[in-house]
């Protein structure tokens, strides 16, 4: 059995980084997705025609330099690919109640629009027409 989860989105937020006692870098960041929304079997369309979409919003978790990399050239608004897994936690709050959540572990981050400009400039992305769909 395999745990393989890919999403294309929108990132949702800068990404944020954080280092562990023990030196690991753990970059966090969210992605919309979305899809059509159905009723009956059938799309819900607006008044115009076109298709109502729900969004979803996942939590994203990378570690050390791929999300160096994330961090460095990912910003709000720019679309990805992730592939990873799916990883629930369990833990009791303060208050004693108990908590669950649920991350996607990032192990390839795909841009599929441009990158950010670098500090010195460069874009490292080649151009849109190279991404093949």
């Amino acid at each position: 059995m395999q745990n393989i989860v890919i999403l294309a989105g929108n990132i949702g937020q800068a990404p944020e980084t954080r280092t562990t006692q023990n030196g690991t870098a753990i970059t966090h960041f969210t992605l919309a997705t979305s899809r059509p929304r159905y009723a009956e079997g059938k799309v819900i369309r607006d008044k115009e025609g076109f298709r109502v979409q729900d969004t979803e919003w996942h939590r994203i978790t990378a570690f050390n330099g791929l999300g160096k990399t994330i961090r460095q050239y990912c910003e709000a608004g720019m679309k990805v690919l992730v592939r990873g897994r799916i990883h629930y936690t369990k833990w009791t709050d303060q208050d004693g109640v108990e908590r669950y959540g649920c991350e996607i572990i990032a192990e390839t981050v795909d841009f599929l629009s441009r990158a950010k400009q670098t500090e010195n400039g460069e874009d490292r992305q080649d151009d849109d027409s190279e991404i093949p769909f």
